[in-house]
């Protein structure tokens, strides 16, 4: 009995966990995704779509790609036949989803128990940009934030090594 509980316990914080490092290829596909439906949700007012767009973002940040539709297509379909993984450090991403989780989970309750369309449709609109520049340009909002608050020292360095020690950084990047 202990020795089920102590499977469970290990495969439950297996899926519940966020990889580190992270294949920037697969989250600049699954940015692109999000662009795709924001756009989506902008264009035709199709609200339900705010529902997985939100799940997805907090499936990512519970567990990285592991529950997220959208990320077990780009990490297991779309980046590998892209090309070859380009690694950075995770916890910056995952705040970053984090970002994205509070902004479409803010934009759902503005929507469907507020009726307030117009601040639920600008936060989509900031969605459609911020992953725009993630999917197009590499260039990652939640991932300045938390470096700016890594150097204000309200993210402490231990949280990211890599981030925080810029010799790693060129090693990590040295493996890509």
């Amino acid at each position: 009995m202990a020795r089920r509980l102590v499977i469970v316990a290990r495969t439950a914080r297996e899926v519940f966990s966020f990889p580190n490092p992270v294949n920037e290829v697969a989250a600049r596909v699954v940015a692109g995704g999000v662009v795709v439906l924001s756009a989506t949700i902008l264009a035709t007012h199709q609200w339900w779509l705010l529902l997985p767009l939100a799940y997805g973002f907090v499936a990512r940040v519970a567990t990285g790609p592991t529950l997220s539709p959208l990320g077990q297509l780009a990490t297991k379909v779309v980046a590998p036949r892209l090309t070859r993984p380009r690694l950075v450090p995770g916890p910056p991403k995952r705040f970053a989803q984090g970002i994205g989780a509070a902004v479409t989970v803010l934009a759902s309750i503005l929507h469907f128990g507020f009726g307030a369309d117009g601040a639920a449709l600008a936060l989509v609109g900031m969605m459609v940009f911020f992953a725009t520049l993630e999917s197009v340009f590499a260039y990652c909002v939640g991932c300045r934030i938390f470096s700016l608050l890594m150097r204000a020292g309200v993210i402490p360095e231990r949280v990211c090594v890599e981030c925080a020690d810029l010799s790693r950084r060129r090693t990590l990047s040295a493996v890509n």
